[in-house]
């Protein structure tokens, strides 16, 4: 993180002394780094072309899932194994603004946005496969 001015933060933590730190670069790329108890870790981009802030829940140790908006209107995540961090991959929608997610146990996510139809849209995680795009009354 330089000079530049960041608007578009997310963190969260999936274990003791671990932070997770998530940005929009100066190019919309996904950037990130680590807390690790003693020090953070260099800055990596994590690529993508974000048209939102970026939403970030931990559903496990050693497990994390970031979300995102793309100028297309899709949701988008990328998830950390533990090991690796896995490629973009496209959960649908016609979304716009910043989503939101969380995770209340091993194996769930869940992930909220607003539609472009005005409408509170959600989908989650039940540990096996996605679950289609619900509008959830508001």
């Amino acid at each position: 993180m330089g000079a530049e001015r960041l608007d578009a933060v997310a963190a969260a933590s999936w274990g003791k002394d671990r932070i997770d730190l998530f940005w929009v670069g100066p190019a919309r790329d996904l950037w990130h780094r680590t807390w690790d108890g003693a020090r953070w870790t260099d800055p990596e981009s994590l690529g993508g072309t974000l048209a939102s802030a970026p939403a970030v829940t931990a559903w496990r140790e050693s497990q994390m899932e970031v979300f995102a908006v793309f100028p297309d209107g899709s949701l988008r995540d990328r998830y950390w194994d533990g090991e690796s961090w896995h490629p973009w991959e496209s959960l649908g929608g016609d979304l716009v603004g910043t989503p939101a997610a969380s995770s209340w146990g091993d194996e769930r996510l869940d992930v909220f946005a607003s539609g472009r139809d005005g409408a509170l849209w959600h989908r989650f995680w039940d540990g096996a496969r996605w679950v289609p795009w619900e509008a959830l009354p508001t």
